[in-house]
């Protein structure tokens, strides 16, 4: 990978067409978005508009009908699986709208899934990176608690510490606020953006919500398929880094097992 690429993710006239001649469905219709370091950017759309399957593609787990993927400067698409898993794992990281953790481990536990090779590994420095994380979050008083006894927007915190801790350039988010009440979405939200800053980690994030939209550095928009326009976010201090962006009934979820290496 080359690591000084300026972005992290460029993806080029991606297309994506399910099935075949008549009862073809075009959900992506030549999609072009770029996001820069540290960036931090919000995807803004209608249900099924393709928002998910985007990010499905951006994040290695679906192939394009056709376009290109650089991931960190690399062209991705051509990549067998394992290579792919590789990519995945050391650059890009995953929350969802549904935290999806194992409920019958402990918050430690699920923050080190993407590690887990063995226990003692909790006692090295991905342990502690992952306690690190979980007190970033507000949960250093809850490691050893199993996510059954946590709350939804403890969950959501675990998640969101289980895809830093790898310390990836990118992480997709799909809609993570959408199963929180307006407080916890108000706090996680600050939260992603104080990670992103403090980790200059960049964040692409799908939302329905305009008030979440807006504290991004950039706005994307899609109809259809279809990119419609770019803009600044209102809360952020600079607007964020500029991009190239144009654009010239399927699955629209994250494959989530595949994200988690499961």
């Amino acid at each position: 990978m080359t690591e000084r690429s300026t972005s992290v993710l460029e993806a080029t006239e991606i297309v994506k067409t399910f099935g075949e001649g008549e009862s073809a469905t075009h959900v992506l219709r030549g999609v072009s978005a770029t996001v820069a370091r540290g960036e931090f950017v919000a995807l803004v759309g209608p249900s099924g508009s393709g928002k998910s399957t985007f990010l499905s593609i951006a994040g290695t787990l679906l192939t394009p009908t056709s376009g290109a993927l650089r991931i960190v400067g690399s062209s991705v698409l051509d990549l067998p699986e394992k290579a792919l898993s590789r990519v995945r794992n050391r650059h890009l990281g995953f929350v969802f709208q549904f935290h999806h953790l194992l409920e019958e481990f402990t918050a430690l536990e699920n923050v080190l899934m993407p590690v887990y090779g063995a226990r003692s590994w909790t006692r090295g420095p991905f342990g502690d990176r992952a306690r690190m994380l979980l007190d970033r979050v507000g949960l250093s008083q809850r490691l050893s608690f199993r996510a059954s006894k946590l709350s939804g927007g403890q969950k959501q915190r675990v998640a969101v510490a289980r895809a830093l801790i790898m310390k990836p350039e990118l992480i997709l988010a799909d809609e993570p606020t959408g199963n929180l009440d307006r407080e916890n979405s108000n706090e996680l939200m600050a939260l992603l953006r104080e990670l992103s800053l403090d980790e200059g980690t960049a964040f692409l994030i799908s939302t329905h919500d305009e008030s979440i939209a807006q504290r991004c550095d950039r706005i994307l928009s899609m109809v259809d398929g279809t990119l419609l326009g770019v803009e600044k976010g209102t809360s952020s201090p600079n607007g964020g880094p500029t991009g190239r962006e144009s654009s010239s009934p399927a699955p629209d979820s994250f494959p989530v097992g595949q994200a988690l290496g499961r």
